[in-house]
């Protein structure tokens, strides 16, 4: 199982592996005090990638696309992220405020399309 969840949001019990989704640390908050278990740099969008976005909705798609594109390029990652997640819940972490417009959504959908694909 996959949640997502605001890194900023109190930890809870059932959100299982704590994996930060976001290249860059969080503000306001140690690794420690988010729980964060895994620091996953490598599967966050590109900074270039991030920057044109800019949490923009209207830059949505343009930035969804060239995400999975980037996340073809990290197949190791995912894959051993599907693993995890075969196993045990896994919560992927972000910082962004918007909770339906993310990284990590784009990233959980990522994920899916992998796994229907096995």
């Amino acid at each position: 199982m996959v949640k997502i969840k605001r890194v900023y949001d109190p930890p809870e019990e059932n959100d299982g592996l704590r994996i930060l989704v976001d290249r860059l640390c969080p503000r306001g908050l140690t690794r420690s005090q988010a729980k964060i278990d895994i620091w996953l740099k490598e599967i966050s969008p590109s900074s270039e990638l991030r920057k044109m976005f800019g949490h923009q909705e209207a830059r949505w798609e343009k930035f969804r696309k060239p995400h999975f594109k980037e996340l073809n390029q990290e197949l190791a990652l995912v894959q051993d992220l599907l693993a995890k997640a075969s196993r045990q819940t896994v919560t992927l972490l972000f910082a962004a405020k918007d909770r339906e417009k993310n990284n990590a959504v784009v990233l959980r959908e990522y994920l899916e399309t992998q796994r229907q694909e096995k």
